[in-house]
């Protein structure tokens, strides 16, 4: 089956998964950590809820730490490729994964 004949929400490269955990993020331009949540994760991309809104275009350092003591889970050099949410309230941020880190 060829990319145009699959439904849309099978379109994407990668298949998201819906995690919900939380994450660190090292803001690379203002040496500045926040912490969120991490909504779901693709092998290019994550969706991450933070409390304030970062500008498209932003890059940052992510880390997902598992539950389970297996540290750090995930690292990766990230941009900010879409905002949801005003800047005083809680955000929802599209980011694109750039880099995986070791």
């Amino acid at each position: 089956m060829s990319l145009a004949d699959r439904a849309y929400s099978e379109k994407r490269n990668f298949i998201r998964m819906q995690i919900d955990t939380p994450i660190s993020v090292q803001i690379e331009t203002h040496n500045e950590n926040i912490t969120g949540l991490c909504r779901d994760l693709s092998g290019g991309g994550m969706l991450v809820e933070l409390e304030k809104a970062l500008p498209v275009g932003s890059q940052m350092k992510v880390e997902i730490n598992s539950p389970h003591g297996h540290e750090p889970m995930l690292q990766a050099k990230t941009r900010v490729t879409r905002v949801l949410g005003g800047p005083n309230d809680r955000c929802i941020l599209g980011m694109e994964i750039e880099e995986m880190l070791s």
